[in-house]
């Protein structure tokens, strides 16, 4: 009885849990993740976060490499694997990194818009919840009636969903190919679903069909820290199913119907966060069930 004990005790020592560094500049998913600079043959960052979540274990910590691109990946984080423990969470720390929903959108795609010079159009392929990027950032959207016959009148750089196409005016003499512009793509920049005792911090995610970030269902003590998740095409962070999920210091703003959504029974503790709401269409809390505490604490005095 007594050795079960100590073998169960070993197993979940928390001592045990690994770093597993990714850089998507320099790193290559045959190397075995340990440091965070190349070394050797094999020593050396992943490539990909879903590389690193494929060999992470209970407790392990997932380190991103802030680097000039974002990581362009849609993750999950699931079941006890990538779950934590109640003295050593299972972390996902960006340090600043970009995670990015959004795909270019090809030259060809765009049409003018006759009598209107500088408007062009695009019939995106997903036309619910589509979103335009310009330069990797949210491009200023005008809301549309659905009474009106016409595109609206768009100041240069802002853009418009009216009848299933992306309109977006150019400034005088340009054509969309002046411009890096791009769509929601993915569908959820990262999922949690039945895990538990995890952190995520300092990380931007942006640019994806539904949500920065959904916890699905059984999603308990976790963290979300320092996060600024943006241009999201349903919400910046979903909570959903039982879950209880405290979101603190984040940043949440220009995403397509809400800044937090909650549904089921959920809980959504938010500390310290600015959620953006200056578009009627978008507002600060949307609740389709759940319940949601808002608190503003003062910063911890300084040691």
């Amino acid at each position: 009885m007594l050795l079960a004990f100590l073998a169960t005790t070993v197993s979940v020592n928390p001592t045990q849990a690994e770093n597993h560094y990714v850089n998507n500049e320099t790193g290559d998913d045959r190397r075995d993740g340990r440091t965070a600079e190349l070394s050797g043959l094999a020593s050396g960052p992943y490539r990909t976060i879903t590389k690193a979540l494929q060999v992470a274990n209970r407790g392990d910590h997932i380190i991103l490499a802030k680097t000039k691109r974002p990581y362009q990946e849609s993750i999950t984080l699931q079941a006890s694997r990538h779950s934590g423990m109640l003295t050593r969470p299972f972390v996902l720390e960006g340090n600043g990194a970009i995670l990015d929903g959004s795909q270019p959108i090809p030259e060809t795609a765009w049409e003018g818009v006759p009598k209107r010079p500088d408007l062009f159009r695009y019939a995106p392929r997903f036309k619910s919840h589509a979103l335009l990027y310009l330069f990797g950032r949210p491009a200023k959207r005008i809301t549309v009636s659905a009474t009106d016959t016409e595109p609206p009148e768009l100041k240069p750089l802002q853009w418009c969903l009216f009848r299933d196409h992306v309109y977006f005016r150019v400034e005088p003499n340009n054509i969309p190919a002046a411009y890096v512009l791009s769509a929601a793509s993915l569908p959820v920049g990262i999922t949690l679903y039945e895990a538990r005792h995890i952190q995520i911090r300092n990380l931007i995610v942006q640019g994806f069909r539904l949500d920065g970030i959904n916890a699905h269902d059984s999603v308990f003590d976790t963290n979300l820290l320092r996060l600024n998740c943006r241009g999201n095409g349903r919400s910046g962070i979903s909570v959903g199913g039982a879950s209880r999920v405290r979101v603190e210091s984040c940043l949440v703003g220009n995403n397509g119907q809400a800044q937090l959504r909650t549904e089921g029974y959920s809980r959504a503790l938010v500390i310290n966060c600015d959620l953006v709401d200056d578009d009627p269409t978008a507002p600060a809390v949307v609740k389709r069930g759940g319940q949601v505490t808002v608190k503003n604490e003062p910063p911890p005095a300084a040691p």
